[in-house]
C-alpha cells in the first residue's frame, strides 16, 4: 500500500466536491481555513456548481476529480464536503489516472466511496478526515481535532504512533483480544451501499471501522444485519466503532418500542467473537479523529490501544 507524500507548507491543494453541492457562503470561509494551514488552494468547479442536490453532473464532477490527480502542480486533494454522488462516479472513474499518481486525499462520509475505491483499485492510502466546509470553518473546531488532521497529512511519513482519543473520552471494549491488520471503512450507509456492486468493500484479514449520522437505530440495525449476512463480519479481523450521531429510536415518543445502539451492537457484532473497541472519537462529531485508511493497524481491544505500525 503506497503512503503518498506528506504535505507541507506551500503546498498546494485542490479543492473539489465529488457529492453534494457547496452553500456558496461557505466556500471563501473554507479556503481561509485551509490556507491557514500554511497551503495554497486551487478551486475546482464542482465547487461552485450545483445539479439539484449534486455538485455538478457526474461527468463534470468525474473530471474534477481526473484534473485533481491529473495536475502535477496539485499535492493533494480534499474534498470540501460530503452529502450524496460519490458513488453516482466511480463507474466514470479512470482509476489507472489515479493508481499512477498517488496523493493525499481527505474527506468522510460520502467520500467513503472513493475512499474505498481508491485504496482496492489504486493501492494508496487515503485519509478520513473532517472537511473544509462542515468542520474547519465552525468555531468548536477545536486543538485535538486540527492535531489529529495535522498528523495524518502533513507528519504521516511516521512509521508507528497510536490513535487516541481525547482524554476526557475513553474508548471501551466490547470484546476482548488483539487484531492487526490493514485500517478500512468509514460511513456504515456507503460502505452497506457498496455491496454487490464492483467497488464492494473487501474486509478480508482487515480492521473494519464504522460510524454514521442521522440514521435510526432500526435502519443501523439493517445495515449491520446486511453487512453480517454478506459475510463481512466472519472476514474482518477486528472491528472499530466510531460516533454515532443522532442515531436514535425511530419513534421518539416510545423509545421503548426500539433497541438501543449498545442492544444492537451486542445483539449483531458481539456474537462474531472478533476483537472490537467502541466509542472512537471519530465520524459526525468534534472532537474527531483522523484515520490513515489502508496503514496497517494493531489493536488491542483490552486496553483500547490502536496503534499503527509499517
Amino acid at each position: 500500500m503506497i503512503r503518498p507524500k506528506a504535505l507541507k507548507k506551500g503546498d498546494t491543494i485542490g479543492l473539489i466536491s465529488a457529492s453534494g453541492a457547496t452553500p456558496p457562503e461557505k466556500l471563501q470561509p473554507a479556503i481561509a481555513s485551509i490556507e491557514k494551514l500554511g497551503l495554497k488552494v486551487v478551486v475546482g468547479e464542482t465547487c461552485h456548481a450545483r445539479h439539484g442536490y449534486l455538485a455538478g453532473a457526474d461527468d463534470v464532477r468525474a473530471a474534477d476529480v481526473h484534473r485533481m490527480f491529473g495536475d502535477p502542480t496539485i499535492d493533494g486533494i480534499f474534498c470540501i464536503r460530503g452529502g450524496y454522488g460519490a458513488t453516482k462516479i466511480l463507474a466514470q472513474l479512470d482509476f489507472e489516472l489515479i493508481r499512477a499518481n498517488p496523493k493525499v486525499f481527505a474527506g468522510y462520509s460520502d467520500v467513503t466511496a472513493l475512499h474505498i475505491a481508491f485504496q482496492q483499485l489504486c493501492g494508496f492510502v487515503t485519509y478520513h478526515t473532517p472537511m473544509p466546509s462542515t468542520e474547519f470553518i465552525r468555531q468548536e473546531m477545536d486543538d485535538y481535532t486540527w492535531q489529529s488532521f495535522r498528523q495524518q497529512i502533513m507528519d504521516n511519513d511516521k512509521t508507528s504512533f497510536y490513535l487516541e482519543n481525547p482524554s476526557n473520552q475513553p474508548m471501551s471494549t466490547l470484546v476482548s483480544g488483539n487484531a492487526t491488520g490493514q485500517l478500512i471503512g468509514g460511513n456504515l450507509t456507503l460502505i452497506t451501499a457498496s455491496l454487490g456492486t464492483p467497488y464492494e468493500i473487501d474486509t478480508r484479514g482487515k480492521i473494519l471501522f464504522l460510524e454514521d449520522v442521522d440514521e435510526t437505530q432500526q435502519r443501523v440495525d439493517r445495515m449491520l444485519t446486511q453487512l453480517k449476512l454478506a459475510g463481512k463480519f466472519d472476514d474482518a479481523a477486528g472491528i472499530l466503532l466510531g460516533a454515532w450521531t443522532n442515531c436514535g429510536p425511530e419513534n421518539l415518543q416510545r423509545p421503548e418500542h426500539s433497541l438501543s445502539l449498545h442492544m444492537i451492537f451486542q445483539e449483531i457484532l458481539v456474537p462474531l467473537g472478533k476483537p472490537i473497541i467502541a466509542e472512537m472519537a471519530c465520524g459526525h462529531c468534534l472532537p474527531t479523529m483522523s484515520l490513515p485508511l489502508g496503514r496497517t493497524i494493531s489493536m488491542d481491544a483490552d486496553n483500547q490501544r490502536i496503534h499503527v505500525i509499517e
